[in-house]
Parts: structure tokens; sequence; C-alpha cells
């Protein structure tokens, strides 16, 4: 999975940030991120509230928040997904699980239920 957002939001709890700064340090220039309490117990409706309001020339954008919030949303999204990537996060979509999504849109206002692909789904492991 190699994709380096425009832009990430993050919700402003400290696990959340936490998690945001150890992702961004994997990254030579970090993208920007914008704390976003919103994010905080989130549901879908909340979420892409949250989404459509990236600017427009945000091609990639990350969100760090939490579940069943994040879950939700993925599935709420998704129309469909390549290989078993679907099946996957209807099984489990565990803490600091990380989902692809791809689609075709003027601008994140465009976003849609079912209007995106579900292209990877990764269980990113730390040091134990």
């Amino acid at each position: 999975m190699d994709c380096l957002p425009g832009l990430a939001l993050c919700s402003t709890a400290v696990r959340a940030r936490r998690t945001w700064e150890l992702a961004a340090a994997q990254w030579g220039t970090p993208p920007p991120v914008r704390l976003d309490p919103r994010l905080y117990h989130a549901d879908v409706p909340a979420l892409l509230d949250v989404i459509r309001e990236t600017p427009a020339e945000t091609e990639t954008l990350l969100l760090v928040g939490h579940n069943p919030g994040l879950e939700d949303l993925v599935l709420t999204l998704a129309a469909d997904g390549l290989d078993d990537t679907l099946a996957r996060v209807r099984a489990k979509f565990p803490t600091s699980a990380v989902a692809v999504l791809d689609w075709r849109g003027a601008g994140w206002r465009d976003l849609v239920p079912g209007g995106a692909l579900l292209t990877s789904v990764a269980v990113p492991r730390g040091r134990r």
C-alpha cells in the first residue's frame, strides 16, 4: 500500500494523535494534518460531513479516527472491493487497520454511499 495523502484528518483523542505521529514519522515530509474533535465517536453521517469539507484540490485524504465509525464508513462507501477486501472488512476491521478506497468525483462533496471501490486493506503490526 503506497498512498501519500495530501491531507490527514485526525481525531483529537490522545490515541488517534499518537497513531498519527507514528504514521507521519514514516514519511520524509508528512502531509499537513488537521485535528478535528468531530471525528471522535463520529457515525457515518458525521464523518461524511467532515470529509465533504475537504478542499477539492486534495486528491488523497487520510482519516485517523475510531471504530465503529470508520469501519461503518468503509462499508458504506464501498460498493465493491478488489479480491477479498470487502469480505475482510465485513469480518473484522481491527484497531490500526488501514483501508484504501478509490472513487472519482469533482470534489469531496460528491462522495456518496456506494460510490467507492475498496482497493486495499492492511493491518500494520508494531514491534512487541
